[in-house]
């Protein structure tokens, strides 16, 4: 299923900024950023679970957010782009 992930980490503090970097890395790991704070990701319900789990550990509930939105499998349909394309598609075939 395609799920698409939105963080706002407050980085007013040094602790922040690494907060910032740390789920950035845990969301590429897993799928393809659109936006500075969005990733679309093609996952199982196991893979959300971990995701979700590993996300939840690194931000600080009391300043940060995070919001997913569960779009499923026939997401194709609901997505409408405008303007430059960042990269690949979260489900085209990577060679390397």
């Amino acid at each position: 299923m395609l799920v698409l992930i939105t963080y706002d980490v407050n980085t007013e503090t040094a602790a922040g900024k690494a907060r910032l970097r740390k789920v950035a890395k845990q969301c590429v790991n897993y799928g393809r950023r659109v936006q500075n704070s969005v990733f679309e990701c093609i996952l199982d319900s196991a893979q959300c679970v971990t995701l979700k789990a590993a996300l939840a550990n690194i931000i600080d509930e009391k300043t940060d957010s995070l919001r997913f939105y569960y779009l499923g499998n026939n997401y194709k349909s609901k997505i409408e782009h405008m303007g430059i394309e960042r990269g690949i598609s979260a489900d085209d075939m990577l060679i390397l």
